[in-house]
């Protein structure tokens, strides 16, 4: 039989997957090391297409301004802002880079992928409505959030978000809170002006290339590439390989072997928008407002009523409500899960069941959920919604991490994680939100991770293109509110 004959060729840096935390990466290694050959290879036909893809994610710009999980309340009724701080933080840290991006013409008109939404919290019942006002509280001493109102009064809510206020009873005890600091972004489209400046500096962006296996080669990694138009394999040769997959960046980095994979799982979580068909009720929105989950429900099913612009149009869509299948990616197998379940992992797999059953139910009861009773859950948020007038989209797929502990075997994660091999060779990004909105954040990590004998000489550049870089912007307030300005000016974030 004639031997197989593999084309192996050489990058300097190997970039698997073709969303948001590739694209930022390859902006990032291009205004670096502009010489450098850097591969993107993505499964499907277009980038941006599985998590980044507009209807496959919020795009709230998570900047923790109305997601109420990440203030938690403890025992003692005290809202902790520790999480959402951080958060803005990283937020703070993609914009300054999209804006640097802008200015400096490596990417074109922002509306294409950003545009300045409010973020609200809403709220009714004494007791959460007491939560909302100790939440704003604890928020409000804070530079990035000082600009946050909060109201119980139905009169500001029915200016602040009519569709909210429409058809409730006045004598509803209500809260909210509003920052037009808030933002929708288009992943997708952010994905595809960055990958469009790396390509423009020499990365080569390879779709339909779908990684199969990760080796070892010497000191390199051999990155094998399979043709989805017709089947034929090649070898991508490597110092530096990054997995930005999606749900699939666990299999892959199973695949690698490196000892800091072992004992991570992942629950893969699935869902579905309804998404409003009148012009007219579209136009009268102009918020992101955000609620409380319900027990259980994890931090991508907290229900949220809001102004999205995707693919340039403006629209208006009411959930998530949560689902699950198998499958890592939407165009993944119905065996992803089944197959990443290792001797190394399933321990930590099985612990997590036990102190999670209150997610059980509760996906359990959204699975067996009617459309009129997802129907009824937006009526919560716009009583006078006409069912006649929404539509159901499929959401994207997302997969929660299951991170190893001593103590518990096994902890679920509601986030995002960086997992790299310990002499930097291999990195990937488990998890989901808010890993889209805070991914320049997560590869400048990764950066230091990786390449720790470059990362003072990039350091200067880099500040160059992210001013607040490693350092706390919360414990400078006027530089906050200067670069909070700038970048709104830069990303041409004005309000209608």
């Amino acid at each position: 039989m004639a031997d197989l004959r593999v084309d192996v060729e050489r990058a300097d840096a190997v970039m698997i997957g073709g969303g948001i935390a590739s694209a930022t990466l390859a902006a990032l290694l291009s205004e670096l090391e502009p010489t450098w050959d850097i591969r993107v290879l993505e499964k499907l036909d277009t980038a941006g297409q599985e998590s980044s893809e507009g209807w496959n994610n919020a795009g709230t710009g998570h900047s923790a301004l109305c997601e109420m999980n990440y203030t938690p309340q403890d025992v003692d009724g005290s809202v902790s802002p520790a999480k959402a701080i951080t958060i803005n933080e990283q937020f703070q840290i993609s914009r300054q880079f999209w804006a640097h991006l802008v200015e400096n013409d490596r990417i074109g008109d922002p509306s294409e992928f950003i545009h300045a939404v409010p973020h609200m919290s809403f709220v009714h019942g004494m007791e959460n409505v007491d939560y909302l006002r100790r939440r704003h509280e604890a928020l409000t001493s804070n530079p990035l959030f000082d600009r946050m109102e909060f109201t119980t009064e139905h009169a500001q809510l029915a200016e602040w978000a009519p569709l909210v206020a429409e058809g409730r009873p006045v004598t509803e005890t209500i809260a909210a809170t509003r920052s037009t600091d808030g933002t929708d972004i288009d992943f997708g489209a952010l994905t595809r002006q960055m990958l469009g400046f790396a390509t423009r500096t020499g990365t080569t962006v390879s779709t339909g290339s779908e990684v199969v296996d990760l080796r070892r080669m010497g000191t390199d990694w051999g990155v094998m590439v399979r043709s989805t138009a017709d089947g034929s394999i090649s070898v991508v040769r490597t110092p530096f390989v990054f997995v930005g997959a999606g749900g699939y960046a666990l299999t892959l980095l199973q695949k690698s072997g490196i000892d800091e994979i072992r004992g991570f799982g992942g629950f893969p979580i699935s869902g579905q928008w309804l998404r409003c068909t009148d012009p007219e009720t579209i136009a009268r929105h102009d918020a992101k407002v955000y609620g409380k989950a319900a027990v259980g429900a994890p931090p991508m099913s907290v229900p949220h009523l809001d102004t999205r612009y995707v693919g340039g149009k403006r629209s208006l869509m009411f959930g998530p409500y949560a689902g699950w299948s198998p499958k890592f990616l939407k165009a993944g197998r119905y065996t992803d899960l089944l197959e990443s379940m290792k001797p190394s992992n399933i321990t930590q797999m099985m612990a997590v069941a036990p102190p999670n059953l209150d997610l059980m139910v509760y996906l359990g009861s959204q699975l067996a959920a009617t459309h009129q009773q997802r129907f009824e859950a937006l009526l919560e948020y716009m009583p006078a919604a006409r069912a006649s007038d929404w539509e159901e989209v499929t959401a994207g797929q997302r997969v929660q991490v299951i991170a190893p502990d001593k103590a518990k075997h096994g902890v679920l994660q509601f986030g995002t994680q960086l997992v790299t091999a310990a002499d930097g060779s291999i990195g990937g990004m488990l998890g989901a939100s808010p890993g889209a909105s805070t991914s320049t954040s997560i590869m400048l990590g990764l950066l230091e991770k990786m390449f720790p004998q470059r990362i003072e000489a990039w350091r200067p550049s880099l500040t160059q293109m992210v001013p607040s870089w490693g350092r706390s912007l919360s414990e400078h307030p006027d530089e906050a509110h200067r670069l909070l300005d700038h970048t709104a000016e830069a990303l041409g974030l004005t309000h209608s």
